[in-house]
């Protein structure tokens, strides 16, 4: 196993750092987000990758992926305003941290960087690998679309 890092590309929000970092540190936000629809609408441009049964609390969430079973992300570590720690929680096939973290920018401006660090063995980077590496920008684009209040 080695440890692989794959980081976004700095996007910036247009909200204040302390106001992100309380919607992001907590997991409930997420369901607001994460309806059957928008879990539908997944399902059909990703067929073999059927998310349902989201349900999340303040410090986690778990949800059901078809053909792998029970799964979820839990926070491990928040650093107020700056950073916040996401692991695995349940069935995951490899172990990863996701940090979100956060800077102030300009005036009512946030600089927001993802960063994934995953222990994957040759095979797994092969199968996850590229998927993980265009999927953090993604992840990082979708939270720059976040109506944060």
């Amino acid at each position: 196993m080695a440890t692989t890092k794959y980081t976004s590309e700095v996007k910036i929000i247009s909200n204040n750092q302390e106001t992100i970092y309380n919607f992001l540190s907590n997991m409930e936000n997420l369901g607001k987000f994460i309806t059957p629809e928008a879990l539908s609408a997944l399902s059909e441009k990703m067929p073999k990758f059927n998310i349902s049964n989201f349900v999340a609390d303040r410090d986690s969430c778990q949800f059901t992926v078809s053909g792998f079973g029970n799964t979820g992300l839990r926070i491990v570590n928040r650093e107020p305003f700056k950073t916040i720690k996401i692991g695995g929680n349940g069935n995951v096939p490899f172990d990863f941290n996701l940090w979100i973290q956060l800077l102030p920018g300009e005036a009512y401006q946030t600089q927001m960087r993802l960063t994934v660090q995953a222990e994957l063995s040759i095979m797994m980077k092969m199968i996850v690998g590229k998927k993980l590496e265009e999927g953090i920008n993604k992840i990082a684009d979708a939270l720059v679309l976040i109506p944060y209040q």
